[in-house]
């Protein structure tokens, strides 16, 4: 559920709060707050989405979360930040579905693969930049020959297994963005599908296949045009909104 769309900016007034009703502080492009949309929306739990202008943010929102980041979850008098312990918070308050392992070697196996996942993200949008991408890239196809491993340990097609874990929700935003971006500008970053069947392809093609992602995923073009304007300086946060 949403109030609105649009994103709401220094100066706005905030959107009453409705007891009972959990709250979702959101940018529409953000890779963080897409992991809490993709655990609110595979556990099918009712919520409302408050847009933010992350350039010129709402002292109500800052109020809310100092660090004036995305996500932010709020219920009655209960405030949560960041994007790992909102999906967290949101498994245990809401646990139809669970996401997490409940064996405790796997758990903190998840754990390891999520610190790792930091040497795609860092190296990835580091290309964007980089005058020599050699080193880069060999480090990018490192960490996918990993997750191409983890995934044939685990039998796949997701990192959960037969179905999806929080690891897979928390992982998704970044692959996706790894596909929208470099497509056409560094195509050597991609996973590629026949290098790599587990993560390139069985992974993908399974995570597009979840509702949850489907129902928070952009296209291409769109991710594009965002990335665009964030890099010029003026983020259009409220691109593709016609109300």
């Amino acid at each position: 559920m949403s109030l609105t769309q649009k994103s709401f900016a220094a100066g706005s007034t905030m959107p009453p709060v409705t007891p009972g009703r959990l709250r979702l502080y959101n940018m529409r492009f953000c890779p963080f707050a897409q992991r809490t949309r993709l655990v609110l929306e595979h556990k099918n739990i009712p919520y409302e989405t408050v847009n933010i202008n992350l350039k010129s943010k709402p002292d109500w929102f800052l109020e809310r979360n100092p660090l004036g980041l995305v996500p932010v979850l709020e219920l009655d008098d209960k405030i949560i930040y960041e994007s790992t312990a909102t999906c967290d918070w949101l498994d245990d308050v809401y646990p139809e579905n669970k996401l997490q392992p409940t064996d405790a070697y796997t758990k903190a196996w998840d754990r390891i693969l999520l610190e790792y996942f930091s040497k795609i993200t860092s190296n990835v949008y580091a290309l964007r930049t980089a005058t020599d991408k050699t080193k880069h890239l060999e480090l990018i196809h490192k960490a996918y020959a990993y997750y191409e491993n983890i995934l044939a340990q685990r039998g796949g097609p997701f990192f959960g297994g037969a179905k999806p874990a929080m690891i897979d929700l928390l992982m998704w935003p970044h692959m996706e963005r790894v596909v929208a971006l470099m497509s056409k500008t560094e195509p050597d970053a991609i996973v590629d599908r026949v290098k790599y069947p587990n993560f390139g392809a069985k992974w993908y093609d399974s995570m597009y296949s979840l509702p949850a992602v489907k129902a928070t995923m952009f296209d291409e073009a769109s991710h594009l045009r965002f990335f665009k304007s964030y890099m010029e300086g003026n983020p259009d946060y409220d691109f593709g909104l016609e109300e």
